[in-house]
Parts: C-alpha cells; structure tokens; sequence
C-alpha cells in the first residue's frame, strides 16, 4: 500500500476511537439511560435528570450528536446508534467501555515499557469510572455466549444439576457466570468468591433480582485462604486463571483440595495460539492487544495444553473444548 493509503486507513481507524470516546462518556455517565426513559431533553434537563453538570452535558451533546450517537429537533433525542447504547436487553455498552479500558492500559504499557514495571490489577484503580462497570461490561461480553453456547455443550453442569450439587466460582466478580448457570438448572446449588467488597454485594442484590437469591450466594475473600463448609461437585475459573498463573502450584492444589473425587474443575480461558500466524486471523487480533494489558496487570494468556497439564498433575483427568472457531478455550477436569 501506498502513503495515502495507509495514512487514510489510520485517519479512519482513529474517526472510529473518537466515536468510541465519545459513547464511554454517555455510557459511564448513563446519560443513554437517561435519554432512553425520558425521550427527547434539552441539555438542562438531561443535566438536571442525569445530575451531571450543565457545561459538560453541553459538550457531551453537541460530540455526541456529531458523531451520530444522538439527534437534535431543537432538543437532544437517541439515535438508532444511540439507543443501543443504553442499559437494556440489546445493547452495546460495553464495547466503549472496552475501549477505555485498552486506552488507558495501552498509555500505562507506553510508559511502563521504560522500566519494565508490571504494577498488576490495581492499575484498574486509577480510573474511577472505569472499575464500578467492570462486572457489567465482562457480563454483556460474555454472558450470552456462555448461555447459549458453551454451558449446552459441557455435560458436568448436567450432571451436577441431577445430583443437586454444589457449584463454586473463585473470581465471581458480579455473579453472572453462577446467575446463568442457576437459570438453566434449578436444582444446582451456587457459592461464588470475590476479594472486591463491592463485587459481591452487587452479586447478592444482582441474584436476589433475577429470582436466583435463594441458590446463588456469595462470599467475600482470597482464593488462597478460602476453605468451603463442604466439598464442591465443580469449581470454575472463569477467565480468571490467567491472573494466578503465577501461583498456580498453589492454585492447582486449591483446586485438588475444594473438589470432591469424582467432581470437576471447569476453566475457561482465551485460547492462545501456538502458531503466531494466527494472532492476524479476526478472532486473535483483539486477543492480541489484550494480552498487553494482561502484560501490565503481572499477566499472560495461556494455551490449554498448559491448563491440562496442571489439572493432570494436581490429579483430574483433563478434556478441552474449543468454541468461537478456536479462540476460547473450555478446559475440564474430572477429580480421580
């Protein structure tokens, strides 16, 4: 390709981040939200319904209306891109919310790159509108996927459900892998382990809406400490298990001690592939920028055959699935 070329391809690519931007202001501030229920506002009435301050919302509107996201009859109303911006069955809230999250860790690798440092999770903490949509935005990622695509397929959830067994998630964040799971099957029980405070009392209150409250509970506390009352039929790591990896003898024994014989360890993980050349195939580009930002947070991706040679050590009997034409990864193990 040619200079122009290339030049018009990274002018557009940015138009598209702009965009983005300018949809996570409205999305981390709910104002779709606030548009979706009242209709058409001017911008001292979204300010006032959204209380946000006036001078911003101004501005927010005039970008957010160049962009397409709303419309302007002598007030500020949702477009059909907008609308889909806001909290509701369909949206697509989270994909800006996803953008932020890899802008700023993409500035805090350009400059960490000079040290080396890798300061872990807490550099999620240094953006305070970020961290309270963490929970949601892995939620409508991946929620829809899990239900309808993965939890058919993988037949220990079945099984556990016939025996009316315990399910336990270690890293729950807002509870919606174990809400998914007791909406399916009615007769599974379900204990989900979180560090953050204020992640598992979004879990109870997320549940307890849903109509799961009296089979789905949650506890506050640390993986490496964390002693259930009793055995668990199945422990899962929910895209989790990248972030111990570097405990993971610990981990892998956690495991070996929660599950009872003849239980299971489920993790499910982003497939890393062997091959590089499949890092510019669409289902890994995204994985690969990812991996990044898992750099930064002490991180890395893993490759099933890791994740079965761990559980084969620590005594399970290892079988991986593979779904979205190979990028993600199921890994189980039935405790022998």
């Amino acid at each position: 390709m040619d200079f122009n070329t290339i030049k018009e391809e990274f002018m557009n690519a940015a138009k598209a981040a702009q965009m983005l931007q300018v949809a996570y202001v409205g999305v981390a501030n709910k104002l779709f939200d606030c548009l979706l229920q009242n209709g058409e506002l001017s911008v001292a009435e979204l300010a006032g319904k959204s209380a946000k301050d006036s001078g911003y919302i101004n501005v927010w509107c005039d970008a957010a209306y160049a962009f397409g996201l709303l419309e302007w009859n002598g007030k500020f109303s949702l477009s059909d891109k907008g609308k889909f911006l806001a909290r509701q069955q369909e949206t697509i809230m989270q994909i800006p919310a996803q953008a932020m999250v890899s802008a700023h860790m993409m500035e805090r690798a350009a400059t960490l790159m000079k040290t080396g440092e890798r300061p872990g999770e807490k550099v999620l903490l240094e953006r305070e509108s970020i961290l309270p949509m963490f929970g949601e935005m892995l939620e409508r990622s991946f929620a829809g996927f899990f239900a309808g695509t993965i939890l058919p397929q993988i037949p220990a959830y079945e099984e556990i459900n016939a025996q009316k067994g315990l399910v336990v998630d270690l890293g729950c964040g807002n509870g919606w892998y174990l809400r998914k799971i007791a909406e399916r099957f009615r007769d599974i029980r379900c204990l989900g382990l979180d560090g953050f405070h204020e992640n598992i009392k979004n879990a109870a209150i997320l549940a307890k809406e849903q109509g799961v409250g009296d089979r789905v509970s949650f506890a506050e506390g640390d993986i490496y400490s964390f002693k259930p009352a009793e055995k668990a039929d199945l422990v899962a790591m929910n895209r989790a298990l990248h972030h111990v990896w570097d405990k993971k003898e610990k981990v892998f024994e956690i495991l070996a001690a929660t599950v009872k014989p003849g239980g299971y360890a489920v993790i499910w993980e982003p497939h890393w592939p062997k091959d590089k050349e499949m890092l510019r195939k669409p289902e890994w580009k995204g994985m690969a920028m990812q991996n990044i930002t898992e750099y930064v947070q002490g991180n890395h991706f893993l490759n099933p055959e890791e994740i079965e040679a761990q559980l084969a050590q620590a005594g399970f009997k290892p079988k991986t699935f593979l779904f979205a034409n190979g990028a993600e990864s199921l890994v189980t193990g039935k405790r022998t």
